[in-house]
């Protein structure tokens, strides 16, 4: 067993790729219901009900007595639980897009300690321990994820994501900022997959509003061990990260070490 896959993570991840069988069967399925609003509408409430349920069997062989939580303000406030997002991406999924992903985190005395983000469409498994490092799953070799070395916003490719219910006010104002710095910007619909690119080099920074717990928990784990960094988008003293903010505000900023200061500045 190689030092960096302890016992703990081989089975997490083992559990998260068994919940996924069902996931990965339906999203075969799912373009030939686009025509049927009413079917796939209720397809991919089942798909999600199914992996839902797929976690809390496999997470409780692991660990019975960890709870199942999605949003910071249910975390409990001593012990363990796991932050479970059953299908981050659930739009791109309804409409046949590869791009989604089932995130798991551990979380253990106010600290998480354990991800996965796992997109079974591209069969990518992104995974990392506290103080081991970040790594994607190959067939025989694990390859070490590193955040990019750019210095300069006008090079930078910066993945957004705003949870917006009616206005789409601060979608336009981060848009506005962001563009005006930089012509580079992608709005995939995930946001733990958009942590794990920014993790492993392909997104230089992602930006995000309003997201709960479960949808950026595992990659802010993957962001740290990959050497990036971590902000809430209002916090006014960056010299240091704080990483409680960002937990309990969803509102997030990760980046690597030289283009931290100038993605933050975009909001000041």
């Amino acid at each position: 067993m190689v030092a960096y896959l302890s016992p703990n993570m081989s089975l997490l991840i083992n559990a998260v790729k068994k919940a996924s069988a069902c996931l990965d069967r339906d999203f075969n399925e799912i373009e030939q219901l686009q025509s049927s609003i009413k079917g796939y509408k209720e397809f991919v409430k089942g798909t999600y009900g199914k992996v839902t349920k797929a976690l809390q069997t496999e997470l409780g062989k692991i660990h019975p007595d960890y709870p199942i939580v999605a949003e910071a303000s249910k975390l409990p406030s001593k012990g363990a639980c796991y932050l479970v997002n059953p299908l981050d991406g659930l739009v791109n999924f309804a409409h046949g897009m590869p791009h989604f992903a089932i995130s798991v985190a551990l979380y253990e005395n106010n600290k998480i300690t354990g991800a996965v983000v796992y997109n079974p469409a591209l069969d990518s498994l992104y995974f990392a321990e506290k103080g081991k490092g970040a790594f994607k799953e190959g067939y025989r070799n694990h390859e070490r994820l590193r955040v990019s070395a750019r210095k300069e916003l006008s090079d930078a490719l910066i993945g957004t994501l705003v949870a917006y219910d009616k206005s789409s006010d601060e979608y336009d104002h981060l848009q506005k900022k962001i563009i005006a710095a930089c012509d580079n910007v992608r709005v995939s619909g995930s946001c733990a997959l958009d942590l794990a690119y920014v993790a492993s080099g392909k997104l230089d920074a992602h930006i995000s509003l309003k997201n709960n717990l479960a949808d950026y928990a595992a990659g802010l784990l993957l962001v740290k061990e990959a050497g990036g960094y971590v902000y809430d988008i209002n916090q006014k003293d960056i010299r240091s990260e704080n990483i409680d903010l960002v937990i309990h505000s969803g509102n997030l900023i990760v980046t690597n070490a030289e283009l931290g200061a100038k993605v933050c500045g975009l909001f000041k």
